[in-house]
């Protein structure tokens, strides 16, 4: 089976992810994983990605597409995968129809994990990192004993700039614009199925799950 997770952020894309794509047998496949595994390779398309990272620039859609090429072509993904974070965007979909259609193959199903923006910014604000040991905890779902202090190894917990409520409408506002198209695209082409991503993670895998089971079906 070939999927496609979409979500916006703080939605628990890459744990569902994980436990959605062990369930079926197929690759978790993230952008972020390919990113990095194209810079450490130093390959010419790690090479060149880094130049616009290095610049505090966007990657281009032709760069991030041939590393996505590239990852779909290994002999693990030929029977399926799963892919997180990638299209992020309509032409970056219809880059991934064609590829497919150029092999013969076609996207399966797009699974929506929908939550609210509220939630979300409840979910990532109040999140904490250790500056010693790098543990993220929660101040509401998984706090320390004491306030501000790592259970871990003692170190000072902080808040992210990339955690805080500002910085996260924001995040929430890119992904309104650029990557909710995304849910018109495939809900076009019948192909997009939502589920409630609020509650427990088992519940929502559990959830995930019963959607594939109906489609298989």
């Amino acid at each position: 089976m070939r999927l496609v997770l979409v979500g916006p952020p703080g939605a628990g894309k890459g744990t569902q992810a994980e436990f959605v794509a062990a369930h079926l047998s197929v690759p978790k496949i993230s952008t972020g994983d390919i990113f990095r595994a194209n810079v450490s390779q130093g390959t010419p398309l790690g090479l060149e990605a880094k130049r616009y990272m290095d610049a505090g620039g966007l990657v281009p859609d032709e760069v991030t597409i041939n590393m996505v090429r590239g990852r779909l072509a290994e002999a693990d993904a030929a029977d399926g995968f799963l892919l997180d974070g990638f299209p992020r965007t309509v032409p970056q979909a219809v880059a991934l129809d064609k590829m497919l259609a150029d092999t013969g193959a076609t996207l399966d199903l797009v699974l929506e994990l929908i939550v609210d923006n509220d939630e979300v910014i409840r979910r990532l604000s109040g999140r904490r990192t250790c500056h010693g040991c790098k543990k993220i905890w929660h101040v509401e779902f998984d706090p320390t004993t004491g306030e501000g202090v790592c259970d871990r190894c003692g170190g000072e917990l902080y808040q992210r700039d990339d955690d805080k409520a500002e910085t996260i409408a924001e995040r929430l506002k890119v992904y309104a614009r650029d990557t909710s198209p995304l849910i018109d695209h495939y809900g076009a082409q019948g192909k997009l199925v939502g589920i409630d991503a609020t509650g427990p993670v088992e519940d929502v895998t559990e959830r995930a799950i019963n959607e594939l089971r109906s489609f298989s079906a």
